[in-house]
This record gives structure tokens, sequence and C-alpha cells, in this order.
């Protein structure tokens, strides 16, 4: 087999966000349809997509639940809050089952939201790996380094909706590096890519 045709295997990051997309294909919001899958030692520990909590209604059956939020700025910005994000999802599933999210990595299809990011770092996550950026995620990659977990998004650029403004989706600045602290003097300072 020469060099030129001889097969590259993915690399665990890549084979991982392909199975967050097959997952994401399972949400039912059509704003997102948003995937997370959470590993350790590069195994799938839980799973989850963007919808509707357990016996509610979904979007995709009765449509969206639009909130409108209106930024320092005065900007404003639409969010659908009918679903469960993808993250928060798969943290509940692994809650359900009893299964343990401490050192694990987890996979999304975006950067997390502020909620999203305090449970990722509530329930022991070190490192997240996201397909894209998002355009609420300025507070979270400042807690992320604040608290030590790795963040890496493979694709700089910002996810859209039909429906939003310009003013929604501005590059944001990478946070500062994580530093050492008392409460957890193992972690080490991490850079933050964009």
């Amino acid at each position: 087999m020469s060099e030129q045709t001889k097969y590259k295997r993915p690399s665990w990051d890549e084979y991982f966000m392909k199975i967050v997309e097959m997952v994401g294909a399972r949400g039912t919001c059509d704003r997102g349809r948003a995937g997370c899958v959470i590993t350790r030692d590069k195994r799938i520990l839980t799973t989850g997509y963007v919808g509707s909590p357990i016996g509610i209604a979904h979007c995709d059956e009765v449509g969206h639940e639009m909130h409108t939020v209106t930024h320092a700025d005065g900007h404003q910005s639409r969010h659908c809050i009918r679903t469960t994000h993808a993250e928060q999802n798969a943290i509940c599933q692994a809650a359900r089952v009893g299964i343990s999210l401490e050192g694990a990595t987890l996979y999304a299809k975006m950067a997390p939201c502020y909620t999203c990011a305090k449970m990722i770092i509530n329930a022991g996550i070190l490192r997240v790996v996201c397909e894209k950026d998002y355009h609420g995620a300025a507070r979270s990659k400042e807690i992320f380094a604040e608290a030590g977990v790795q963040m890496k998004i493979l694709n700089p650029v910002v996810e859209t909706y039909a429906d939003m403004s310009p003013g929604d989706f501005q590059p944001q600045p990478p946070a500062e590096p994580a530093k050492q602290t008392e409460a957890n003097p193992n972690i080490s300072s991490q850079e933050i890519p964009l």
C-alpha cells in the first residue's frame, strides 16, 4: 500500500465527535439537534441529546418555547427553553444509573452554555471538546479556566440560528488560563483555544 493510499485512523477526539453527530440526530429541537458523549479512558460512559424532559411535548411536536434575553449591551438574543441541553441530559442519564463522571471528557456539538458549564464542573468532568463555538459561551470559558477544565474547540465557527442577529454571534476572546488553586493543587494551567 503506498503512502498516498494508506488509511489514517481517526483520532479519539475525531471518533467521539462522529458519535456526537449521530447522538444529536435523535434531538427533538430543530434549532440545534445537538448531541453529547461523555467518556473516560476512551470508553463511552453516557450520551445525551437536546430534547424536552421525559413525558413533556417536544419542539418537533408542538413548536418552540422561545425566550428573549436582553444583554448588558442592550442587544437581544432568542433561546428555545422547552428543551434540556444535550450536556445536561448526558449528565442526568449518568446520575440515573449511578455512573460517576469524575475525570471524564465531554464531547459536544458546541461550546456549553453557562448552566451546562457549571454542571460539567460539578460533575467532575475535566476536559471538554466541542465541534463549534457558541455565542453564549463567554462566561463558560471563564469558569472552565478558573476551575481547571480544559476546553478544546475544533472549529472556531460560532453556531448560528436562522433568527439570530449579527450581535448574537460576535467572536469571544479566550479566557485566561486556569491557575492552580488551594482547593485542587493538581489543576495545572490549561489554554482554551478558540
